[in-house]
């Protein structure tokens, strides 16, 4: 199984969140498909039961996973949420890479063309 390594700054429930937030809407996770227990959750990303839990919470908050009382965990099955949570991840990862284009000296401009240049391999 995966290891991750978890960075110290950030709480270790807000990482695994972005993690399987990825997981969901790159498809990683199908939707609507049922989750592993906390339990085997924690163990493959090596973390402690509540911590994973505490994870599992933010997430059903973002509605991107939810509980069948006697079931256990399911990824959402509301494409919109989905399509949603991925528009808001892209936004930020358009934005890291704006700034830190910016940040050593490139345009807006420049920034886009290398995109393009790039873009197709």
């Amino acid at each position: 199984h995966m290891s991750y390594t978890f960075d110290n700054n950030i709480p270790i429930y807000i990482q695994l969140v972005d993690i399987v937030r990825v997981d969901i809407v790159s498809g990683k996770l199908s939707v609507g498909s049922r989750l592993p227990s906390v339990r085997e959750l924690a163990f493959y990303y090596k973390v402690n039961p509540n911590t994973m839990q505490k994870a599992l919470v933010e997430l059903e908050n973002e509605k991107l996973i939810y509980t069948e009382r006697t079931n256990g965990k399911y990824v959402t099955s509301d494409s919109k949420v989905i399509n949603k949570a991925k528009e808001k991840l892209a936004k930020e990862k358009v934005r890291e890479y704006l700034s830190s284009m910016n940040s050593i000296g490139i345009t807006y401009e420049e920034s886009i063309k290398y995109l393009q240049e790039l873009g197709g391999k």
